[in-house]
């Protein structure tokens, strides 16, 4: 059985949803400022990344390779990390695990400076660091 709503009901369920819209839309500033701050985060990490590669220009080999490995890690690691932030819980997993690749790429372009036994050495140690 249905019943008419009084008046003062009506005006108590207008005011309960006009809060719930309310609350609703002030969440919304909170992401908007997450992305905000994602997007600063990037920008950062663009410029940092274009200065380390216009430094690692001087450099010659494979000293210069490894430095551009680094560069572009420390770029990954802090785009990643940016996005995780911006996302959840599992995008920070993601996050880590890009971190850890980039890094096993610098170590094994480390190696790459040896030959023979000490850079298969080199190349296992990496390995095992980085869980390859």
């Amino acid at each position: 059985m249905l019943r008419q709503l009084t008046i003062s009901e009506a005006i108590c369920v207008g005011a309960l949803c006009i809060f719930a819209i309310g609350a609703a839309h002030a969440a919304n500033p909170a992401a908007a400022d997450r992305k905000n701050e994602y997007k600063l985060a990037v920008a950062d990490a663009d410029a940092d990344y274009k200065a380390a590669k216009e430094a690692c220009k001087s450099r010659t080999g494979n000293d210069r390779d490894v430095c551009l490995k680094q560069a572009k890690a420390d770029h990954v690691k802090a785009t990643s990390e940016a996005k995780a932030h911006l996302e959840s819980k599992s995008a920070m997993a993601d996050a880590r695990d890009d971190t850890v690749d980039a890094q096993y790429k610098v170590a094994k372009e480390k190696c790459d400076a040896l030959s023979g036994d000490a850079k298969d050495s080199c190349i296992k140690q990496a390995k095992l660091k980085y869980h390859q």
